[in-house]
């Protein structure tokens, strides 16, 4: 690809200028795009080719959001600056829709309906000084919300307990997304999704990604179960096949769970991140080119990222964060009663959720900030004996059981720090991971936030919300004994995992039942 010449001062004319232009904005755009987007999934940054305006047509769009509006998250508040948070769902879906499909994914007919097999929240910090990712195990047991089809108009029922994968086949993406602001209070606000040949393809445009095996592995049993992957001991590049292949490994890596296969896609996707970042030669878009129809028609998008200008704005926005800031988590989960499942960790989970509720970064290289998500409050706390508080028994997690006398408990340590008119409501047992403070109008703010105050609870914890007829307490499963609330810190649990995107000496480990 030849430039114009130039006219005598130095600058191109008429359309060859032009031209030029084009050009070097198509290398800003596969330069960018294609490191940053990688975060997408494998296959996501062939987000970068998308300048090119002809490929508009293959980026397909669904609705973001299709779950009841109920269930829906309210977006944070701007900071000081006017910056804000965003959250991008990043879905992988196992869609046996074209023969391409079913040949990489196996055991399905073309049809078969698509599920969420891959999941993961990515959070890019208001100032875009770092970004988190959150995984959720696609067996995690969670409710999904009532979603509404938006292209047949086909209503899915609410279900409690059915695994997250299946929020896929409910409606699309939208009922995944709706799925996730359920379960965290997040707001989300883009959702990019890539099939098998999406990463097939993603892998062979950048050459191949480093993964790391302290073993040689073979995923394979005797009943053919496994995904095929062979790899000898040590650093080996994977591409095409074989780097689905190494997604997909659950049979081989380490305990041979979904949590496993995890932390392998953290470690792949840091890898590659890593690689695009350092290799030159995805500056040139004529390396890239050939692969760009392909990988556009793996490529489903929200309708308000649905553009080769949107995605290029996004690529900008995530650029800024350095790879050294980059943290991977997993979801802290326990097993269930029966050991076939996951649910998410009491306390750990909720904490997780908030962190990235308030904006804090899961590295733990923040400096204090004021969350982004208190609500400015003007209204004026009546005095303390004139407060009516409804005191509620939330104790109740998915692991244990509720403990008895809590909300009377409570109770009286309130009425003892002078607040005579709170009550204890007995009619139900509830189950919240955290303890919250809610109200339901604008009035009774005030009051809401004075309680919180005595009993040392963040502002972050009291809501507004219509489930409640007044101020009411809900004592969570981080409160289950004692009369002082200990707030929980902004460090990140152990539980989640974090795994740095800079951290070059990751390796899995191999089953040695699956060695060669």
């Amino acid at each position: 690809m030849s430039l114009t010449p130039q006219d005598g001062g130095g600058r191109q004319s008429g359309r060859g200028a032009q031209d030029g232009d084009r050009r070097r904005r198509r290398r800003r755009v596969v330069r960018w795009s294609a490191s940053v987007l990688a975060l997408a999934m494998a296959g996501t940054a062939t987000a970068g080719y998308l300048y090119y305006e002809h490929l508009n047509g293959n980026i397909r769009k669904e609705s973001l959001n299709i779950g009841d509006s109920k269930d829906r998250a309210t977006k944070a508040k701007a900071n000081a600056a006017g910056q804000t948070p965003l959250n991008i769902l990043l879905i992988g879906s196992d869609a046996r829709d074209s023969a391409e499909n079913v040949k990489l994914g196996g055991a399905a007919d073309i049809g078969t309906a698509a599920r969420a097999d891959v999941q993961m929240l990515l959070h890019v910090s208001a100032d875009r000084t770092n970004m988190s990712v959150v995984s959720m195990p696609r067996d995690t047991l969670v409710d999904i919300p009532r979603c509404t089809d938006a292209k047949t108009g086909k209503v899915y029922a609410a279900t409690a307990d059915t695994m997250t994968n299946a929020s896929l086949e409910r409606g699309g993406p939208g009922c995944t997304v709706a799925t996730w602001e359920k379960l965290t209070d997040i707001h989300i606000d883009h959702f990019m999704m890539v099939d098998f040949s999406g990463v097939v393809s993603m892998a062979d445009a950048i050459g191949g990604v480093p993964v790391c095996v302290d073993a040689n592995i073979y995923s394979h049993t005797s009943s053919g179960h496994g995904s095929g992957l062979k790899l000898e001991k040590g650093t080996t590049s994977v591409k095409g096949k074989q780097a689905l292949q190494w997604l997909r490994t659950r049979y081989g890596f380490e305990d041979g769970s979904d949590i496993a296969r995890t932390k392998a896609q953290h470690m792949y996707m840091n890898s590659m991140v890593r690689q695009l970042r350092s290799n030159a030669t995805l500056s040139n878009p004529d390396k890239l080119l050939g692969l760009a129809e392909t990988a556009t028609k793996a490529l489903t998008v929200d309708t308000g990222l649905g553009s080769v200008t949107k995605l290029y704005d996004l690529s900008k926005e995530l650029k800024k964060v350095p790879t050294d800031r980059i943290t991977m988590t997993t979801m802290p989960f326990v097993y269930s009663s029966d050991g076939n499942r996951v649910l998410p960790r009491p306390t750990d989970a909720a904490k997780l959720w908030r962190l990235v509720r308030e904006d804090v970064a899961l590295d733990g290289k923040d400096k204090k900030k004021t969350t982004t998500t208190t609500t400015k409050v003007t209204d004026k706390a009546a005095a303390d004996d004139r407060i009516a508080v409804q005191v509620q028994n939330g104790t109740k997690s998915s692991t244990e059981t509720a403990v008895t006398g809590r909300a009377a408990a409570v109770t009286e340590l309130l009425v003892g720090k002078g607040f005579t008119k709170a009550a204890a409501d007995t009619s139900a047992l509830l189950s919240e991971d955290e303890t919250l403070v809610r109200y339901p109008s604008a009035d009774l703010a005030g009051d809401a936030q004075r309680v919180a105050k005595v009993l040392g609870i963040p502002a972050g914890q009291v809501k507004k919300s219509t489930d409640v007829d007044g101020v009411t307490l809900v004592v969570g499963a981080d409160w289950r004994s004692g009369t002082k609330y200990t707030a929980d810190d902004d460090t990140t649990p152990a539980s989640a995992n974090a795994l740095n995107a800079s951290d070059t000496k990751a390796c899995m480990h191999v089953d040695p039942d699956y060695t060669w």
